[in-house]
């Protein structure tokens, strides 16, 4: 056994494996910010390490949120009651009033903040001026997937559809040796981007080894557009564009039929499943049970606190299990198991990072976090799988690690002054809501 520099103990360690194992009285060692070692307490030796008693609580994976618009923070509550189309125009006129490198740094940071105190070490994040989100994902600890944005009308940033490949490629330069930043081309979506220029970014992200993510099949009428504009449906258009493949995140599908479902899966392609923003834009139920039977990887995501108004990634969970047992009236529509495995190790999979990322297992990144169960919601505890799905929250997550080093203690972040952000983002208040006037 590889000696270790941090063994954490815990009553329950869920490993978020293939097996989803737990380990009851079980201990996880790491070293150099990579885990060592998985087993029951007793197993694992602490000499010369330090050793953190996680007495009264879970230790997991951190989750993985593979669909976010963390700069959008700003704008937190400021549309309502409006289906999705309608609701972007209102978006897009307060973020060109709104958004600059500094405003984007500041709603980046306050995102991110966010997402560690919630238990998230890994987010997949689709932004103007990426490279102030990779600033603050930096300064804060966390592990951001993200890189050029691709839009055809002018941006947020003022620049053109026209230069958009040239800023993709600059982004891919300047984040080659970032160990926390997975890069990759992120057009908005078929209706905002025309098939040239996404595959523009498609063949810019595969030959840089990167990701390719794009919005796809939202809405009813997105779907419509497609078909009036190209005569075929959304994840048929991607297919003739050679637009799907392992190396593909789709956030959304919503609206699929059958024949897309089987696009999706022959060609392994990902989908981020966002049950909130999906619920609260009225954007429909996604196919989820019929993805998974067909094989699909399902992530999940919480979209962007203007649509869901918070970045809450068990709320994400929790919908992920519940609301697809009512859609189809199949109790066993998507399983605890499932649902947990969505928030974690098939993140992972979808970044092609599972053999770093995802689960506690020897060999992968040492990043955790510990969950209370020492709270009258949490009593009695059966099984710790079925409690962090149905029963934990954001609110419950005392500690998290990301490559070992801790970033959250005690529920307080240590790599930013939160009260800080709040304030500077609080000060923003009035300009924000005269955008929309």
């Amino acid at each position: 056994m590889s000696p270790s520099d941090l063994v954490i103990r815990a009553p329950y360690v869920v490993t978020c494996d293939d097996a989803m194992t737990v380990i009851e009285n079980g201990a996880v060692a790491a070293r150099d910010g990579r885990i060592v070692a998985v087993g029951p307490a007793a197993a694992i030796p602490i000499v010369g390490a330090e050793l953190i008693e996680a007495k009264g609580r879970i230790l997991m994976p951190g989750l993985i949120n593979m669909h976010c618009h963390a700069g959008d923070s700003l704008f937190r509550g400021l549309v309502e009651n409006l289906p999705l189309e309608p609701w972007l125009q209102t978006v897009w006129k307060a973020e060109r009033a709104i958004l600059r490198p500094t405003t984007c740094r500041l709603g980046a940071e306050l995102g991110l903040a966010e997402l560690l105190l919630s238990g998230v070490t890994t987010v997949m994040d689709m932004f103007w001026f990426p490279e102030e989100t990779v600033r603050a994902a930096k300064a804060l600890g966390i592990r951001v997937a993200t890189g050029g944005i691709f839009f055809d009308p002018p941006g947020m940033d003022g620049h053109l559809a026209d230069r958009r490949l040239a800023d993709a490629t600059a982004f891919f330069d300047a984040v080659e040796d970032e160990p926390l930043i997975f890069a990759g081309c992120l057009p908005h979506g078929t209706y905002t981007v025309s098939p040239q220029h996404l595959q523009n970014a498609a063949r810019l992200s595969r030959s840089r080894g990167g990701f390719w993510c794009t919005h796809a099949a939202e809405t009813a009428a997105e779907q419509a557009t497609i078909i009036e504009r190209y005569g075929r449906r959304v994840i048929t258009h991607l297919a003739e564009l050679d637009l799907l493949g392992p190396d593909v995140v789709l956030a959304h599908c919503v609206h699929l039929d059958t024949a897309e479902i089987d696009l999706l899966a022959a060609s392994g392609t990902h989908v981020v499943h966002n049950p909130m923003s999906n619920l609260k834009l009225a954007s429909g139920f996604a196919p989820v049970p019929a993805l998974l039977a067909a094989g699909v990887n399902v992530t999940l995501g919480t979209d962007g606190a203007i649509s869901g108004n918070d970045l809450d990634m068990w709320l994400a969970i929790r919908l992920a299990a519940t609301l697809h047992k009512a859609a189809t009236g199949n109790a066993a529509a998507v399983t605890t198991a499932e649902a947990l495995a969505m928030a974690t190790r098939n993140g992972a999979r979808a970044l092609n990072a599972a053999d770093r990322l995802g689960s506690i297992e020897p060999g992968k990144a040492a990043d955790f976090i510990l969950v209370d169960i020492g709270r009258p919601h949490a009593a009695p505890l059966f099984d710790p799988v079925t409690h962090l799905v149905y029963s934990a929250g954001r609110g419950d997550v005392t500690d998290v690690f990301v490559g070992g080093r801790r970033v959250v203690e005690a529920g307080r972040l240590l790599t930013a002054d939160v009260g800080a952000l709040v304030a500077a983002a609080d000060a923003l208040r009035p300009a924000i809501a005269a955008s929309v006037v």
